[in-house]
């Protein structure tokens, strides 16, 4: 019934839209992304990816031959182990770029996870005044830009809670817009074709919060959606999409998303999604094709919604890459897109 709905819904505003270019964009703008933050780590170890007809082939071409055009990367300030920092994340993008893709940053402003639940300052900005913090973020952001020079850039990762806590919590919210402000402007003096991002976890609440950071110079929404987290009706993330993009001005892109095709395992540590009753249930089942139906209506939604641009696939990547008796690797090799024998699933199929 969902699927129906969707399907109804996207032949309707595909109708209304011109036959050259729909309101949604141009074709050649249309974001087709996969999050892949983790490949440099995994690469060391050296698995062995395949197409769907079981040929071995190298990871990075497989999923550019299925469609995807562009590869978000996440970026922290001073990792522990190095991984997702600067200097790996910049020899990776000059990989990609070499290969035709476009680079999509995004800066969590932390050095370890930032989300709704946590937003860390760096270690080494612990200790600055709020002035000295915005001209820390302005410099940083800087380097960043200029020497990566990314196509896109989210200043901060669901940034729900808002950014660098405590000085940049929400409950600061002039001080948090501040901080936007500060790194919005460092894109635009250093890297002006750069288009900006701000990045919210879920669907309910969007409104309100891109209403208090409407002063901020940036170009386009970035959403997360999660079934498990945001709730399961695509309705409403399609109506959310429609109405975020006519009320605030800005294209909309889906920045994260992910659906599992089963709920085994292949390691010993322990999987985000493992229930049926975390599904969208019976269109979406945990299944091969449940995963591919999943994605080919995100896809839908974002080709034919008035505002939106596209969308981005987290964690393609996670596969077990420590062996299937790890306990400190992947809690989502359910949901990534190449099955547990490094098979690559029919979901690739959706990004075409």
């Amino acid at each position: 019934m969902i699927r129906l709905l969707i399907l109804l819904v996207a032949l309707v505003l595909t109708f209304s839209c011109s036959s050259s270019e729909s309101s949604s964009g141009a074709a050649s703008d249309r974001i087709s992304a996969v999050d892949i933050s983790s490949f440099p780590e995994i690469s060391t170890y050296n698995p062995t990816f395949k197409k769907q007809d079981g040929t071995p082939a190298p990871f990075l071409q497989i999923i550019k031959e299925s469609g995807v055009n562009t590869v978000r990367l996440r970026l922290w300030v001073n990792p522990a182990n190095g991984h997702s920092g600067y200097d790996e994340v910049k020899a990776f993008s000059e990989e990609l770029k070499a290969l035709g893709f476009k680079v999509w940053l995004s800066l969590h402003y932390s050095d370890t996870w930032a989300d709704p639940a946590q937003q860390s300052t760096p270690q080494a900005w612990i200790n600055l005044n709020f002035n000295q913090l915005k001209t820390e973020v302005y410099n940083y952001t800087k380097m960043v830009v200029t020497g990566i020079n990314p196509d896109y850039v989210q200043i901060g990762n669901e940034i729900n809670s808002g950014l660098l806590h405590p000085v940049g919590a929400l409950a600061n919210t002039e001080n948090m817009v501040a901080l936007l402000d500060a790194a919005s402007k460092s894109v635009r003096d250093h890297a002006p074709n750069c288009k900006i991002m701000i990045h919210y976890a879920g669907i309910d609440g969007a409104q309100w919060f891109f209403n208090q950071v409407a002063g901020v110079d940036y170009d386009l929404i970035a959403l997360s959606y999660y079934p498990i987290w945001h709730g399961k009706s695509l309705q409403t993330l399609q109506e959310t999409i429609g109405v975020l993009a006519q009320s605030q001005d800005k294209k909309v892109v889906l920045a994260e998303t992910a659906y599992p095709f089963t709920l085994d395992w292949n390691d010993w540590t322990n999987n985000i999604v493992g229930l049926n009753e975390q599904l969208i249930l019976p269109d979406f089942p945990a299944t091969p094709d449940g995963q591919k139906d999943f994605v080919s209506a995100i896809k839908s939604i974002t080709d034919t919604t008035p505002g939106a641009m596209g969308f981005c696939y987290w964690g393609g990547e996670l596969i077990a890459w420590k062996g299937t008796q790890a306990t400190d690797a992947s809690p989502w090799e359910n949901q990534a897109l190449f099955d547990f024998d490094l098979k690559a699933l029919p979901v690739l199929d959706a990004f075409r």
